[in-house]
């Protein structure tokens, strides 16, 4: 199974959604609809994104210009 990383190439806020569909090998957008479905059920997704946005490293093979 492949790490999870913060997204720099599959981002719109923070890359986590991105990190974890490069990390599954599937398409972001699933992965963001996902998140907003859980933001609108009663769990505490929100929570848990920014958990991950302060948990998850950046890729280290991404080279920022």
């Amino acid at each position: 199974m492949k790490r999870v990383y913060l997204s720099n190439k599959e981002n719109k806020i923070a890359g986590v959604c991105g990190g974890f569909a490069e990390a599954l090998e599937i398409d972001p957008t699933l992965i963001r609809l996902l998140f907003v479905a859980a933001v609108l059920s009663p769990l505490p997704a929100v929570v848990f994104y920014l958990l991950c946005w302060m948990v998850i490293p950046r890729d280290p093979g991404y080279k920022t210009q």
